[in-house]
């Protein structure tokens, strides 16, 4: 990655590297009052679209190529670069900038978004933020994983060059919510992000190894190919998948979306969300049963060669 796209000075999605002086020190609630308004007269109008930092969702990348009519392979060609996520190991996409035109977004232009309808999550979020903690989780007596508890609030980002504050439109935390659609943003990329927040609580002493890399960006930037990867490989051979849930993945995109969350806690944190056929699970015990006895057979022929050396 280069210094450039690591610059302290770029914005990331959902505020995450702002600088802390554009944080207003209050918390909000959903009834909370905040007035701001952006549109088409206001000075600063698309200034916030330059030299930022707008990471994608499964769902963002999803509502793009359907908006754009493209595959998501030539998507993420054109309009993307990698990126690192919440700095983890996990590898995502973010938009590519205009290296030409003040790096601005390649939606944008001077009478504002072309893909407005469709703009990805962290474009919805501005001026309000929003904090979700999640405490750890722990698992049960038999194993399955158990989420903590949840503490959220609101937060205003106010930075100087927005002017958006000085209009005397007044709402609610929840009705700027409502209308910039991020209560629906909130629904489709909450089990993504958990997954984030899960690899990003084991720090850096965990590593994923390159084939759980190349499987997370797989089923977060193409879900055309992860469909493939169901129905094309032997996927359906090692999984336990009721034929009501294969119907909805094989033809509603978002159940596929939220299918590949719960395989990917499932392969990469070992949540309880996906069962393995049970002659799978015998063949791999019976596999490891067997270079358990061939490690013990070599051991006790090592010995057996080391003793009759000695005599």
């Amino acid at each position: 990655m280069s210094n450039e796209q690591r610059s302290g000075k770029e914005k990331t999605i959902f505020g995450k590297e702002k600088n802390p002086s554009a944080i207003l020190p209050q918390k909000l609630t959903l009834d909370s009052k905040i007035k701001f308004r952006c549109h088409p007269g206001v000075k600063c109008f698309t200034a916030c679209c330059r030299g930022i930092k707008i990471v994608l969702t499964p769902y963002d990348i999803l509502q793009l190529i359907k908006r754009l009519d493209i595959p998501a392979h030539e998507f993420l060609h054109t309009y993307t670069q990698p990126t690192y996520l919440e700095k983890t190991d996990m590898p995502g996409v973010m938009i590519k900038l205009n290296d030409e035109d003040e790096h601005k977004c390649p939606f944008v232009t001077p009478e504002g978004c072309t893909v407005y309808e469709d703009r990805p999550s962290a474009c919805r979020y501005y001026p309000v933020g929003m904090a979700d903690f999640h405490e750890g989780g722990s698992r049960d007596a038999d194993g399955n994983e158990t989420l903590g508890d949840e503490d959220k609030f609101f937060f205003m980002v106010k930075e100087d060059h927005c002017k958006g504050f000085e209009e005397d439109k007044e709402w609610t935390v929840r009705e700027w919510r409502a209308d910039q659609g991020v209560d629906v943003r909130d629904e489709m990329n909450k089990e993504w992000l958990r997954l984030i927040m899960r690899r990003k609580s084991y720090g850096v002493q965990a590593t994923l190894s390159e084939q759980a890399k190349r499987m997370f960006f797989m089923a977060s930037t193409d879900l055309a190919h992860f469909r493939r990867f169901i129905f094309e490989s032997s996927f359906l051979d090692t999984y336990e998948v009721d034929e009501e849930t294969l119907a909805k993945v094989k033809e509603d995109d978002v159940e596929l979306m939220f299918f590949s969350f719960k395989f990917l806690a499932a392969t990469l944190f070992g949540a309880q969300t996906m069962t393995i056929k049970p002659a799978k699970v015998e063949a791999k015990i019976e596999q490891i049963k067997q270079r358990q006895d061939e490690s013990v057979l070599n051991s006790v022929r090592e010995y057996e060669e080391l003793m009759a050396a000695r005599d």
